[in-house]
Order: C-alpha cells, then sequence, then structure tokens
C-alpha cells in the first residue's frame, strides 16, 4: 500500500513514451527556430570553429579556464595535434568575487594570469606563433624544459602568448575571439557585466597590468573543449556533451544551414554549434514536464525561472530533487515513520554525490551505503525505507538519462553520419554508476539504426581551449596567406 501511494506519487517524474516523443519533436523545432533565428530556448549559437583538430597542430599555447570555483591556467605544449606536455596551476575564486563586482572577478583572472606566467618565468620571452623555427634556432623556455623536437615547434606572434579562454557560461558570440554573456549560471551572478564581451574585459584587464604579454585570440565554453578534445582521441566525434553539476551540448553543423553569421564567410563547410540546451523549455515548451518538486527546487535555486532543463538532468540540482521528494514522502507519513531531520530540511545537504552511492547500492543488491547516508542525515529507517529512497533516486536519475538521450538521438539523427563518437566530459557521466547504461539503451530506441558510441574527453575546458587556440591561428594565417 505505501509503495503504491510513493509511485503515484512519482508518477509525473516517470516520463510516458508520448511525452517522450513529444519533447523529441518540442526539441527538433526550438533546434530549427533557433538556427534560423527565430525565437527559440535554444540559443543555437555560432562558435566560428569551422574545423576540428587535424594532426598538424603545434607549440605552445596558454589555455584559461573559467566555469566552477577555480579558475585554471593552462600552459599546453602540442605536437601533432596532441597535448604531450601541460603546466596547471588553480586558483580559487571566492564566494564574494563570484557574486560580487564583474570588472573585481576579471581582474583577479588577470592577476591569476600575471601570476602563472610569471611563475613559469616567461615573462618577457617571445614565443613565435605560426612560423617553424630552423633546427639551428635554439629557442628556451625557463622553467620549462622541452623535447630535442619541440625546439622546432614553437608559434611566434610579435612575442605574444595566445591563449584560448573557456568561458562556461551562456554567451552570444559575434567572432571566434568576441563572446557577449547572457547570464551567469551556476554559483556565479555578477550583473554588472551581463551583456558584456569577456573576451574584451579580460583583455582589458590583461593590458592594465601591463606585465604580460597576452592576447586573447579564442572564446569557447567546456562543452566546445569537450568536442574538440574528443576529435583528437576519436575522429569520429561530431558531438559533445557536458554532464556534470551543469549541463550543455555542441555539435557539427552543416555551415548553409546556419543562419547567425556575423563575420565574412570564407567558404566554411561546417560549423560548431553551441546548443545551450540548459535553457531548452524556459520559454514554456517544456512545461508539461515540470512537477511540483522541480518547481521548489527552482525556487531554492540561485536564479529562478532559469535554465529548467539543467535543474532537471544537473549535478547541481539530481540530489536536491530527491531530497525535494524524500521531505515530501516524509511528510505525508510514507518514509521514516514521518519523522524527518533538520538535515534533511535544509535545501543542498542531499547531494548528488549521494545519489550516485545509492544507486550504486542498488546495482550491487546491498544496502549498507544508503543506509550510512540516512544516518548522517539524521534519519532512522528500516528496510522499507531504504528500498524506497533507492527507488526515488532511481526514478530521478532515470528522467535525466531519457530527457538527454531524448537530444542527443535527435542531433544523430539530424547529423546523419554513418558513425558518430559522443565526446562526454563531467562528473555525473562519470561517477553516477547507472547514466551511461542508461543513455546507451535509449538512444538506440529514439535513433534506431544509427551507430554511435560514448567516449570519455576530460578536460575539454583545458585541452580543448588550447587546441582551440592552435586551429584559431591556423585560420588567421590561412587568411593572412590568402
Amino acid at each position: 500500500m505505501v509503495r503504491r501511494k510513493v509511485e503515484n506519487l512519482l508518477k509525473d517524474v516517470q516520463l510516458t513514451g508520448d511525452a517522450v516523443l513529444k519533447i523529441q519533436d518540442v526539441f527538433l523545432t526550438e533546434l530549427e527556430n533557433g538556427i534560423h533565428e527565430k525565437p527559440s530556448s535554444l540559443q543555437m549559437e555560432n562558435t566560428y570553429i569551422p574545423e576540428l583538430p587535424d594532426g598538424t597542430e603545434e607549440g605552445l599555447f596558454l589555455a584559461l579556464d573559467l566555469g566552477g570555483t577555480n579558475f585554471r591556467v593552462i600552459l599546453l605544449e602540442l605536437y601533432q595535434g596532441s597535448v604531450v606536455r601541460e603546466e596547471v596551476k588553480h586558483y580559487h575564486i571566492r564566494e564574494e568575487q563570484r557574486l560580487g563586482c564583474g570588472e573585481k572577478l576579471f581582474d583577479f583572472l588577470a592577476d591569476s594570469v600575471s601570476d602563472f606566467v610569471r611563475g613559469q618565468k616567461l615573462t618577457g620571452t617571445r614565443l613565435p606563433l605560426g612560423v617553424y623555427c630552423s633546427s639551428e634556432y635554439k629557442l628556451t623556455v625557463p622553467g620549462l624544459p622541452l623535447e630535442p623536437w619541440a625546439h622546432n615547434l614553437l608559434p611566434l606572434i610579435a612575442g605574444v602568448f595566445v591563449p584560448g579562454f573557456t568561458f562556461s557560461f551562456p554567451m552570444i558570440q559575434k567572432a571566434l575571439n568576441i563572446g557577449l554573456l547572457v547570464t551567469w549560471t551556476k554559483s556565479f551572478n555578477c550583473p554588472s557585466v551581463v551583456g558584456r564581451d569577456a573576451v574584451n574585459m579580460l583583455q582589458e584587464a590583461i593590458n592594465r597590468r601591463g606585465d604580460t604579454h597576452v592576447e586573447v585570440v579564442a572564446i569557447l565554453n567546456d562543452t566546445t573543449g569537450t568536442l574538440v578534445q574528443g576529435a583528437v582521441l576519436d575522429p569520429r566525434t561530431t558531438i559533445g556533451l557536458i554532464l556534470g553539476t551543469g549541463s550543455n551540448a555542441c555539435y557539427l553543423e552543416r555551415a548553409d544551414r546556419v543562419q547567425h553569421w556575423e563575420q565574412q564567410r570564407h567558404g566554411e563547410k561546417q560549423v560548431i554549434i553551441d546548443i545551450e540546451w540548459g535553457a531548452f523549455g524556459d520559454n514554456g515548451t517544456l512545461d508539461f514536464i515540470k512537477t511540483d518538486f522541480d518547481r521548489t527546487v527552482d525556487k531554492n535555486s540561485l536564479i529562478t525561472n532559469s535554465f529548467m532543463f539543467e535543474k532537471y538532468i544537473g549535478g547541481k540540482y539530481m540530489g536536491e530533487i530527491v531530497r525535494v521528494i524524500l521531505v515530501r514522502l516524509t511528510k505525508d507519513c510514507l518514509l521514516f515513520g514521518g519523522e524527518t531531520s533538520d538535515t534533511l530540511l535544509t535545501s543542498g545537504t542531499f547531494t548528488t554525490s549521494f545519489v550516485s552511492i545509492i544507486e550504486q547500492d542498488t546495482i550491487d543488491d546491498t544496502s549498507e551505503n544508503t543506509v550510512e547516508i540516512l544516518h548522517k542525515l539524521g534519519l532512522s529507517c528500516d528496510e522499507d525505507d531504504v528500498a524506497i529512497v533507492k527507488y526515488v533516486c532511481e526514478v530521478v536519475s532515470n528522467r535525466a538519462a531519457l530527457l538527454v538521450s531524448v537530444c542527443l538521438s535527435t542531433l544523430l539523427s539530424r547529423q546523419d553520419r554513418p558513425d558518430v563518437t559522443i565526446a562526454v566530459d563531467g562528473s555525473l557521466y562519470k561517477y553516477h554508476p547507472r547514466l551511461k547504461g542508461w543513455m546507451n539503451k535509449y538512444i538506440k530506441l529514439l535513433a534506431p539504426g544509427r551507430k554511435f558510441q560514448m567516449l570519455l574527453a576530460e578536460d575539454g575546458s583545458g585541452k580543448g581551449a588550447g587546441l582551440v587556440a592552435a586551429i584559431a591561428l591556423k585560420l588567421r594565417k590561412r587568411l593572412q596567406d590568402s
């Protein structure tokens, strides 16, 4: 009787076959509208990256990565399109910087770049970009020993470090090196710089310091970086997916389908499109799947009525959805004998890592870890309680896997390629023990006959930024030579 009541309460979290097909239709419609610059909840942003790595990318590049509570500065050494050496430093971004004045945030980023360059003893070092040096030209970089072959591969552009900047927030791109911030997400909210060019703000902050020679040549997000990094690992890669704290996807689109193109075209055949699917349905087109639990999670979030699709599937919210459901079940006396705890009633206390651990218990047919988690939350439980908690985690997780699969299957059908690799990164994908299996199952059902495989492409936000910087320089040189 209790189990039936629980299942009935959660029936709206479980998507019906009709709902899945409707989501697929809505996604395709929103995708088409966005790419033709019609009203849509999907930005379908042109990244102006018209090609993927081809193995000729070589030299030293800086990569900058902003998306979480740490800002990363990375020095990458590329050889034949692959990263053969990297030096990385993390700079923690305090809460007051993430929620305060935007100009101060970018000043902090510039300070971090300067600290990294000075720490690597690269201040004043002239690094050529785009020209091969003769074997007699022995360039050494203090603090970074190079392989003998690397002396012939250092790029040079007027002694300037040329970084790619991974900026993992929604933006409107007007060029490969121009990205206007649309809105902050995750734990960031600096309203004073919304609508401004992130590259220009960073460049101005770097120039104000005046102690490093850095020109930011490309801006991208972590999703695009994941696709680019995946293409190095597997040339069949044409889709990139982030499934971590947040979620987004990008894919390789035919250039002639893309209406938003503010720069002069140069015969491009394809281009990476950043979907920004975290906001899918924010215009009301997906309200038919929104439950009261989702509304509660949204109400408690940093930015309400925004990025609802991400709130269904992202690691930042999955544990919170489970917590909200458990509170409701407890209040209805269907769980824990109707006795809750202050910890469970506190937003954010049931993390998505708990969901992954409990799901592993389900796989292993054990309850040990689930019981330990519930005790940590100050809850007394019996076998029936544990079974219900496992069920809730399964339902919420399964919905996330199905929603992601609906969208990926639509992209596979749209690309119509014989064999596609989907490059994936993100903590939720890596650590949730059941998501990958569910996604493989659902994508096969929703895109029958489409050959695909998912590939873990870690650190696209770092390595991908360096690779995109290398691509940007190849494009620049090609235009100069034409």
